[in-house]
């Protein structure tokens, strides 16, 4: 792969991190499951992507998310958020909050609006994105870090791009049934291998891959039981109060997650604005991310006690929440600010950007979505 060469102490950072799951790998008998070493490289203390200290978002980053493309993203959350908050409290907690533009632009916006928050809390597992949240949100102190999910909360929940960056399982059909991967070292490097038959993997395959009888032999996809721990957990979180999780993600319901022409699942790494398939390329160093199964999210926080109070696309979610009113309140005649909004906007609303791919689920308890999101509301396609 043609990609851009880290430098010698972020190579060293990797090198560290896989000398660490190497010996997990050595000490679990030979090879661990795939998301365990998605865990580490994600995750790993001081070294994984997420928790180390690499620049991930925007032009020195990895990729680019829709808060940075456009501040009308923030201020139309922020008209569904005051629309919940008025239902339940004057909270927000959000997940994986980025360079913390996104609660700047909600808090900014939720102001302007006359609508007063006493908190806004941010779970944040990235200590190089919490020092540009720190920084950037060092005007609002209604702002808040959190270190764990907290057992009761009611308000607004926002969790933008986070459910894809959650540790998979990866699957494989044989011709005897599912298998699930795990990795192991082969020549001194990562490799991935089939594990052995397993009745309690074949139920979760059966419970979530629609038709997965019909599927062939080497058909390779996932399974997502981190991000439906997440979800039942969330469930349970807004279960002991009242308000609404809103989540927003790339993928699809079940039906069209595991299509039969799907054969190499939707694993896809990011790395100085390159994607590419490799997940074992410089562990720590890249994102590692799969499409969300919105269907078994949405499932995992009913059966945890949740209703779900809207799936949709991006889309709609933006344009039934107001979107084009706020883009309607700008003046054309200033084409310097007008015209970089517009293109914004056509990016995050367009069928062939993130407006078809990128989908909105929102669960909660105790309280309606605004009549517009009733209405686009397509939750019977989950």
């Amino acid at each position: 792969m043609s990609l851009p060469l880290p430098d010698s102490d972020a190579l060293a950072a990797s090198h560290a991190l896989q000398r660490q799951i190497a010996a997990e790998i050595a000490g679990n008998g030979g090879a661990i499951p795939f998301s365990r070493f998605m865990e580490l490289a994600l995750y790993a203390p001081a070294l994984g992507y997420y928790s180390g200290g690499a620049a991930k978002l925007g032009q020195a980053g990895d990729f680019t998310t829709a808060p940075e493309m456009s501040g009308l993203f923030g201020a139309t959350l922020a008209r569904v958020a005051a629309a919940i908050i008025a239902q339940s409290a004057p909270h927000i907690l959000e997940f994986g909050a980025g360079t913390g533009k996104l609660a700047r632009d909600v808090l900014t916006a939720l102001g302007a609006a006359g609508v007063t928050l006493a908190r806004y809390d941010i779970l944040e597992l990235s200590g190089e994105l919490r020092q540009r949240q720190q920084e950037a949100l060092k005007d609002f102190p209604q702002v808040r870090w959190l270190d764990a999910l907290p057992d009761a909360f009611s308000g607004v929940v926002l969790a933008n791009e986070v459910l894809d960056a959650m540790p998979v399982q990866l699957v494989r059909k044989a011709s005897d049934g599912w298998r699930e991967l795990l990795v192991t070292v082969e020549g001194g490097a990562f490799a991935l291998i089939a594990g052995a038959p397993d009745t309690a993997l074949e139920a979760r395959v059966a419970q979530q891959i629609p038709d997965a009888a019909l599927l062939e032999p080497g058909y390779t996809t996932e399974l997502h039981p981190a991000g439906c721990a997440f979800m039942a957990s969330l469930a349970r979180m807004l279960g002991a109060g009242k308000g609404a999780a809103i989540l927003l993600d790339y993928g699809f319901p079940a039906h069209e997650y595991y299509l039969d022409q799907r054969v190499g699942g939707t694993l896809m790494c990011h790395y100085r604005h390159h994607a590419h398939p490799e997940p074992f390329y410089l562990p720590g160093l890249q994102d590692i991310t799969a499409h969300v199964d919105f269907t078994a999210m949405a499932l995992a926080a009913q059966d945890a006690g949740a209703e779900v109070l809207a799936y949709m696309n991006q889309a709609a979610f933006l344009l039934g929440a107001g979107l084009g009113e706020l883009m309607a309140a700008l003046d054309p005649a200033d084409a310097l600010a007008y015209l970089p909004q517009a293109n914004a906007v056509q990016k995050l609303v367009s069928p062939a950007e993130m407006g078809e791919l990128f989908k909105v689920l929102v669960v909660g308890h105790g309280v309606q979505l605004p009549d517009a999101l009733v209405r686009a509301d397509r939750s019977h396609r989950l």
